[in-house]
C-alpha cells in the first residue's frame, strides 16, 4: 500500500465487518490501484492481521497468496496478460479481453464451498474495462445474486467502459492521485533521476512516471521518431510504438499532439518541456485544423485500443495521418 492510499484503506476497514460484496477501486492509471487490490485482498484473507488490519504475512492464508494457489482467491484478467503490477508488462501478442469463458469458469467455482468453514473468498477483477459484452453480462448476474462471504474488487482507470448496471451493483473507492511532494519523494527513492520531468509527463502518476523512466531509451527514440514530422516512416515507426502495447502508444501520440498544439496557440508545454526546439520547429509547417482533428481521431482510436484488432496496421495508418499533418520540409531535430 502507497502512503497516499492510506485513507481510502482506513475507509474500507472502518466498513469491515459489513463490507459490500463488491468493490470498484477506480482512478487514474499509474496510482497504484492494482497494488492496494491485492494488498486488501491477503488482508482480507488473512488469518491473523495485525493491528493496521494488514495481511501479517506469515499465517496459512498469507503463504497460500504469496505462492499463487490460495484455494479461496481467484485473479481474472485477460488471458495471458501479465498483471502482477498495475501497469502490464509490454507485450505485443496477448488477448485483451476477459472471456466469457473465464467467467463461467469462475461462475463454476463459486459453485464450490469454500475451502475453509466460514472463510470468506476474494474475486480480483483487473482491469475491470477489458470485460467484453458476454463476460460483463456473465458477470453482472453474479453481481446480482452474489454469493455468500465473497468479496468482488474490480479495479480500472477506465469506468466509463463498464456496464452501467455493473457499477450499480458497487461501490465505488475513488483512488487518488498523490500530492506532487509525494509522489516526487517516493519517485526519488525509487531512484528515478529526473523525477519532476518524469512526473509531469506521467501526468503526475508516480507509476507511470517510474516506469517511464526504466523505458527512457524507448521513450527518447519515440519522440525523436515524431520530431520529424512529415518524414516520419509510418511502417518503421509502428513497431516501435507497439513495443509500449496499443494503449500507451496512442497515449504517447496524445501527449506529443497536445504539446504541439499548446505551442502553436501559446507557447506553452505541458509534457515535453525538455524538446521545446523540436516542437517550435514543427510548429512552422503544422496545419491546425488538421492536428485538431486528428486529436479526435486519437480519442476514438483510444477508445478501441484494447479490441482484437491488427494494431500494426492501425497503428501505421494513425501515423501516416501523423505525417500529413505537416508540409514536408526539412525539420531540425
Amino acid at each position: 500500500m502507497y502512503l497516499w492510499q492510506k485513507e481510502q484503506w482506513r475507509h474500507i476497514m472502518q466498513q469491515r465487518a459489513s463490507i459490500p460484496h463488491a468493490l470498484l477501486l477506480r482512478g487514474r492509471a499509474g496510482t497504484g490501484k492494482h497494488a492496494f487490490a491485492v494488498n486488501l485482498s491477503r488482508a482480507i484473507l488473512c488469518q491473523q492481521p495485525d493491528a493496521q488490519h494488514e495481511a501479517c504475512g506469515e499465517c496459512p492464508s498469507c503463504l497460500w497468496l504469496a505462492e499463487g494457489n490460495h484455494p479461496d482467491f481467484r485473479f481474472i484478467s485477460p488471458e495471458d496478460a501479465e498483471n502482477t503490477e498495475e501497469i502490464p508488462k509490454k507485450k505485443t501478442a496477448k488477448k485483451s479481453q476477459i472471456s466469457v469463458a473465464q467467467i463461467r469458469q469462475l461462475i463454476d467455482y463459486l459453485s464450490l464451498t469454500s475451502h475453509q468453514v466460514n472463510s470468506p473468498r476474494v474475486i480480483l477483477i483487473s482491469p475491470a474495462e477489458t470485460l467484453n459484452i458476454a463476460s460483463a453480462n456473465a458477470l453482472l448476474k453474479m453481481l446480482e445474486e452474489p454469493p455468500a462471504n465473497t468479496l468482488f474488487l474490480l479495479v480500472t482507470s477506465q469506468p466509463q467502459r463498464l456496464l452501467a448496471t455493473i457499477l450499480s451493483r458497487c461501490q465505488a473507492i475513488d483512488m487518488p492521485l498523490p500530492n506532487r511532494a509525494d509522489a516526487l519523494a517516493w519517485l526519488k527513492q525509487q531512484g528515478v533521476k529526473d523525477a519532476e520531468e518524469a512526473l509531469d509527463y506521467a501526468g503526475g502518476a508516480p507509476l507511470l512516471a517510474l516506469q517511464a523512466a526504466e523505458e527512457g531509451g524507448a521513450s527518447a527514440s519515440l519522440v525523436k521518431n515524431l520530431a520529424q514530422g512529415a518524414r516520419l516512416d509510418p511502417f518503421v515507426c509502428a513497431p516501435l510504438f507497439l513495443t509500449l502495447g496499443m494503449e500507451r502508444a496512442i497515449d504517447a501520440l496524445q501527449k506529443w499532439t497536445f504539446d504541439l498544439t499548446a505551442y502553436k496557440l501559446s507557447q506553452a508545454l505541458h509534457y515535453h518541456s525538455q524538446h521545446s526546439g523540436a516542437l517550435q520547429a514543427l510548429c512552422k509547417s503544422v496545419n491546425l485544423k488538421s492536428l485538431l482533428c486528428f486529436q479526435q481521431k486519437l480519442l476514438e482510436a483510444k477508445r478501441t485500443a484494447n479490441h482484437p484488432l491488427s494494431n500494426e496496421l492501425q497503428l501505421e495508418n494513425i501515423l501516416l495521418q501523423y505525417t500529413h499533418l505537416f508540409k514536408p520540409v526539412n525539420v531540425k531535430t
